[in-house]
């Protein structure tokens, strides 16, 4: 049974009402030169469940055993990487995925230019999809970067399906900068709470993180008891050749 037909229902009569609708649109600066911007109704109701339908099931889903502090297990979440010819391999956690063409799957070119209209002067060559199957799946904190995508990433991501909480935290300082500043550990402990962004990414939004965010902040996706539907994550980056 398509995730459709259990209980997601829009919140408003008419939502999305057009392609491209930025109503509701926030920009964040995070300071430093890192910023998030959110557009919660990037994409209407109707079409954004065409497209996690076809997704769903056309995409050759995987769920790779990768290493992460030295110990193998299996990643908690299905993926696959999409990427333009000639580009450098992605590799991570011991994982190197097999770069699948735009061509094998139409509809992302379609969204890809989707993505491109709605952020003028962006450009993304890549692609990685994450389908997350319940609550269970979820993504520990890190940050995207690796050297292939520069020193100021711009990252676009797409969600599609069951909402589910994206979280930012502020990288920790080093303790001699803290030292430098007059600040006790006590008070920087306490600042740091205020160091932290909780986004609810529903169907159809599209966030953006751009600038420093991945030099200065690290994010997740986390656990979620009640998550019991599919979420469908798209995540553009542009790989510097």
């Amino acid at each position: 049974m398509s995730s459709r037909l259990r209980g997601f229902e829009p919140t408003d009569s008419h939502p999305n009402p057009k392609f491209g609708d930025n109503k509701g649109k926030g920009v964040i600066d995070l300071g430093n030169g890192s910023e998030v911007i959110h557009i919660p109704r990037f994409v209407p109701w109707d079409q954004a469940w065409e497209w996690y339908e076809y997704l769903d099931k056309e995409i050759p889903w995987t769920r790779p055993m990768i290493h992460v502090f030295g110990r193998s297990c299996v990643q908690p979440r299905d993926t696959c990487y999409i990427a333009s010819e000639g580009l450098p391999d992605l590799k991570y956690s011991g994982y190197q995925p097999y770069a699948h063409s735009w061509d094998d799957y139409p509809l992302l070119k379609d969204i890809l230019k989707a993505v491109h209209e709605a952020l003028p002067g962006s450009y993304f060559n890549s692609l990685v999809l994450n389908r997350y199957k319940g609550g269970s799946d979820y993504v520990s904190w890190h940050s995207d970067d690796e050297p292939l995508y520069g020193p100021t990433p711009e990252i676009a991501s797409v969600t599609l399906g069951c909402e589910r909480e994206f979280l930012l935290r502020r990288k920790p300082f080093k303790r001699q900068a803290t030292r430098a500043s007059g600040q006790s550990l006590g008070k920087r402990s306490r600042e740091s709470l205020q160091d932290q962004h909780s986004f609810v990414l529903k169907h159809g939004s599209l966030l953006v993180m751009r600038g420093y965010t991945q030099r200065d902040w690290h994010h997740s996706v986390p656990k979620r008891a009640k998550a019991e539907s599919v979420r469908i994550n798209l995540t553009f980056r542009r790989v510097l050749v």
